[in-house]
């Protein structure tokens, strides 16, 4: 993709990111047209990430952005997390939820509630070699996130966990995960308790990939849980206090994954005017045809929009500030957004966006997750109708 075809920084101010926030931007944009736009329509076809390209992500140093350099992290902020999962996603919205997944989930969970022993143990290589997961959901529990029924049983020196995850990201390529395990269920969510689990743990393993729609390169999978015996000192934060975990952590993800949807929003706006610009009608490119111009334009806006809110949700976190309800309006408009715009573009393709020549469709198939996961578009309005209200 030739990033001069599409003048971005028309569509993003430059003025909304300081001078080593744009060069951090441009190495990961770089990064993603050379390394993984080559690999996106193989990856998508065979529904895994190429074996090679993990080494190549920890090498550029995006799997530990906010982590400090004393943990052997990048020492970066959080907003350069959001811009490296928006310009990853930009070229393959699947790569854009592994590096997601790995910072503003598992890597803050830890950094925020780990003790200085956890920190030591994990952080090193979750930022050098190791993927991580996060293990909340199951059959049972969704949008009730704390329904959940896996078990966790207290021993002298640790934990047995048993019980079943679903729809766990990472999953089939992680080597550390946070399962969240109920010590006591007659104290309801306030038994939830957070784990670190490697592994080779006895008793784990990882179970059933799922076919997906879109995001296909990124794992999917079932997690089973057989006594696995957990020493207390992997214990996350404290036992029954996985609820604050989950909330806190669930909070920043979102932000993360608007980011994920306005780089999917972006690439089929700029897909969807390369080629209105090649493909002619009539004696004319249909670009000079009004009906796509007003198309186009309100594309524009739509990405710009969700841009700037998922910004802003990044700079409040960054500031310390409340952004719990701004991060769920950043999230519930981006998907809806990124759903829209990956719709029209396909549309100004026409019978060739449709097909898998152009990559329309797969924009617009990677979009439907974002209103789905991380807290449906439906979750997203009753947070922010609480938080008003």
């Amino acid at each position: 993709m030739d990033s001069d075809t599409v003048k971005m920084d028309g569509a993003m101010p430059l003025t909304v990111l300081s001078e080593e926030e744009q060069l951090f931007r441009s190495s990961v944009r770089d990064f993603a047209e050379e390394q993984i736009m080559p690999l996106v329509s193989g990856m998508d076809a065979e529904g895994k990430m190429d074996p090679a390209l993990p080494r190549k992500i920890f090498e550029l140093g995006i799997m530990g952005i906010e982590v400090p350099e004393m943990y052997g992290g990048s020492g970066g902020t959080f907003f350069m997390a959001a811009l490296a999962v928006e310009e990853l996603a930009r070229i393959d919205a699947s790569i854009g939820v592994v590096v997601d997944v790995q910072n503003t989930l598992v890597n803050n969970a830890i950094m925020r509630w780990g003790t200085e022993e956890l920190k030591r143990t994990f952080l090193p290589r979750l930022c050098e070699k190791s993927i991580g997961a996060y293990a909340l959901s199951e059959a049972g529990s969704g949008s009730d996130a704390f329904a959940l029924q896996t078990r966790a049983i207290k021993k002298i020196d640790g934990y047995l966990i048993t019980g079943r995850k679903l729809w766990i990201t990472n999953a089939a390529e992680a080597g550390i995960f946070i399962v969240f395990a109920n010590v006591d269920p007659t104290l309801g969510y306030h038994g939830i308790t957070a784990f670190i689990l490697e592994r080779d743990t006895p008793g784990f393993s990882v179970g059933k990939r799922e076919d997906k729609l879109g995001i296909r390169a990124s794992s999917t999978c079932e997690l089973i849980l057989e006594e696995c015996f957990v020493p207390e000192n992997r214990v996350l934060g404290e036992p029954g206090k996985g609820y604050k975990v989950a909330i806190e952590t669930l909070n920043e993800g979102r932000i993360g994954i608007g980011a994920q949807m306005i780089g999917v929003a972006q690439g089929a706006l700029e897909s969807a005017i390369r080629y209105s610009q090649e493909r002619k009608q009539f004696g004319n490119t249909i670009s000079s045809f009004q009906a796509i111009q007003f198309q186009i334009a309100e594309m524009a806006v739509e990405v710009e929009a969700a841009r700037l809110m998922v910004y802003n949700a990044a700079r409040l976190k960054m500031a310390g500030k409340p952004f719990a309800k701004e991060a769920a309006m950043a999230k519930y408009f981006s998907s809806e957004a990124a759903e829209r715009v990956t719709s029209r573009s396909l549309e100004i393709f026409g019978g060739y966006g449709y097909t898998k020549e152009y990559p329309a469709e797969k924009y617009y198939r990677d979009a439907k997750i974002g209103k789905i996961y991380e807290g449906t578009s439906n979750m997203q309005l009753q947070t922010i109708a609480k938080l008003i209200l």
